[in-house]
């Protein structure tokens, strides 16, 4: 059995990530194919307090690039993106589609909670929106509605989701594969259309695998885009089953594409994919999302890179201990600070309310930083960056900052 030591692990984890690839000067498809070879998925939110969810692995691995790309990857011909429960709700490759079908049958089978149990209330309505839908084309929840309903159905009586009957229906059509997503309209809402419109025909055409097939290949790409993981970090990658995730990980042991490791400060047995690079150093500067992969599973990037790491946007403002929309900085191979961002669109403003540094950070971590903050607000179209008073590192950040405009 090998034995790597926390560093290794970090870089191997990164490298698997994409950070050891050679930036594109022009960032184009293929560029974006690249990443998405590397983080198997995409997770999508509409927080946009900074930049949506989706975007921000793309920035990080890519530098600067025009966001119209994600958007003809996963709305134009031909199609390289759609959107399921890959993770939590993500942009996937198509050719995963097959392997979620197993998943999508347990909407079916297991159409109780949450928005399925819909299909047992109201299968009439679940059939009324399927039909909707495919005679009309891709529509969003509140057209469907105002078709089926005229909206009478939507109320405010709930905080949360507050959604209708109808959009019960289409949440449980879209987990069950019945309704796919054909794009986006301004207000970020989903367009629901069938998937023979949506996805290519080869894809609609390939075999269903197995389940047990289709679990052996998502844990073989969770094994990819990790380099090295623990059960529980491939299970968590496309949110598996215990079971399912124990007999894949089992399988592909005894093929020879996982290896068994020890990792330095870690309790839980690893596994190291036979593809996986070693390299001996890893230059990154870059900040992360809350829902980049490389951190969106908190035990593992505390394992990782003893990095402890929480959201705190539903945390009350004065329990918060780092702010609101917080993202991490990396620097050559791990996490050496975090910030607290805003966009500010209105003025043009890039706003840092907190800067903190971690313990041993080196010291030219608030000069990185200000390089890293100025190509963010390029990106994002934000002409000035205001440094708040919060964090032991916004002082020194104030003063780098400066010196770039100087």
């Amino acid at each position: 059995m090998e034995s790597l030591s926390r560093a290794q692990a970090r870089r191997v984890a990164l490298a698997a990530q994409g950070f050891l690839d050679p930036p594109h000067a022009q960032p184009t498809l293929r560029t974006l194919d690249r990443v998405l070879s590397r983080t198997g998925v995409l997770q999508i939110d509409s927080v946009n307090v900074l930049q949506r969810a989706q975007f921000m692995p793309l920035y990080a691995r890519m530098g600067p690039y025009d966001t119209e790309l994600l958007r003809r990857a996963a709305q134009e011909r031909p199609r390289r993106l759609v959107e399921y429960w890959a993770h939590e709700a993500a942009y996937m490759p198509v050719d995963l589609w097959p392997h979620m079908q197993h998943r999508m049958a347990r909407a079916h089978e297991r159409a109780w909670g949450g928005p399925r149990s819909i299909a047992r209330e109201r299968p009439d309505l679940v059939r009324d929106v399927l039909a909707d839908v495919r005679e009309r084309g891709a529509r969003s929840a509140r057209q469907i509605d105002a078709d089926l309903t005229g909206g009478a159905e939507r109320t405010k009586d709930h905080w949360g989701w507050n959604w209708s009957e109808v959009k019960k229906a289409l949440e449980f059509l879209f987990y069950a594969g019945d309704l796919t997503v054909a794009g986006r309209n301004g207000s970020f809402e989903r367009l629901y259309d069938v998937p023979e419109r949506v996805l290519p025909r080869h894809v609609l055409e390939t075999p269903t695998p197995t389940p047990t097939d289709a679990h052996r290949e998502l844990i073989r790409r969770a094994a990819v885009s990790h380099g090295v993981a623990t059960e529980q970090c491939l299970r968590d990658y496309y949110r598996m089953g215990v079971a399912d995730t124990r007999a894949a990980v089992a399988d592909l042991v005894e093929a020879g594409e996982l290896l068994p490791v020890t990792v330095e400060g870690w309790r839980r047995p690893a596994y190291l994919h036979r593809e996986a690079r070693v390299p001996r150093r890893v230059r990154a500067r870059t900040l992360l999302s809350p829902f980049d992969p490389v951190v969106w599973e908190r035990a593992r990037a505390e394992a990782l890179f003893d990095f402890r790491y929480r959201i705190e946007i539903y945390v009350p403002e004065p329990q918060r201990v780092h702010g609101y929309y917080v993202l991490p900085f990396l620097l050559g191979d791990r996490p050496v600070a975090r910030v607290d961002l805003k966009a500010d669109r209105a003025t043009g403003t890039l706003l840092v309310p907190g800067a903190f540094s971690e313990p041993d950070a080196p010291g030219e971590t608030a000069e990185e930083l200000a390089t890293e903050l100025r190509r963010l607000a390029g990106w994002l179209g934000l002409g000035d960056i205001e440094v708040g008073a919060r964090g032991d590192l916004a002082p020194a950040l104030t003063v780098a900052l400066a010196a770039g405009r100087g």
